[in-house]
């Protein structure tokens, strides 16, 4: 069984994989965790997909993430295959998410935070707040932005905040 330092590297194999046509068969046992997989090209996000709660098994959900992230982020074109070798991968391994009764309980850069109101939903993993330096306020109002609510929304009665950590294995 790979271990969670082996993570990034799952993921450039299921990229490699896929426009080779192959798939891994992983085995159907481990730990079962919510996760991201982010790929950054030159120091730029190239797509970031996860599951805040597990679907599958941690390195069977990696590998799927990881052509999740790569071919259906609808923010980015799909990786082409001569990217490959520029692009950079991180798996991010979320903890179980806390309830906060407010948004002074939440410590950007060491807190991810997710937002529920109503239908609504966003979420921003703690390295937002360190690559962005936001304040907590900005990263609330960047959260409505992310969710499609107006960006004071986050003061409303009926919104819900959750926080969590995270483990994250980057490429060497």
């Amino acid at each position: 069984m790979p271990e969670r330092k082996d993570l990034p590297s799952l993921v450039h194999r299921s990229l490699a994989d896929w426009f080779s046509g192959v798939d891994l068969s992983l085995p159907e046992e481990g730990e079962r965790k919510g996760c991201f997989v982010t790929l950054t090209k030159g120091g730029s996000l190239r797509g970031c997909i996860g599951y805040i709660q597990p679907v599958d098994y941690l390195f069977r959900q990696v590998y799927a993430l990881a052509r999740e992230a790569a071919f259906r982020d609808w923010r980015f074109p799909p990786v082409r295959e001569e990217e490959l070798p520029f692009i950079k991968a991180d798996v991010s391994v979320l903890s179980e998410f806390m309830q906060i009764a407010r948004t002074d309980e939440f410590v950007p850069g060491r807190d991810g935070i997710m937002m529920v109101k109503e239908t609504s939903r966003a979420l921003f993993l703690p390295e937002v707040a360190q690559e962005t330096g936001w304040s907590r306020d900005e990263m609330m109002e960047g959260l409505c932005r992310k969710a499609g609510l107006p960006s004071d929304s986050w003061r409303a009665r009926d919104v819900e905040f959750y926080t969590f950590t995270t483990e994250v294995y980057s490429d060497l």
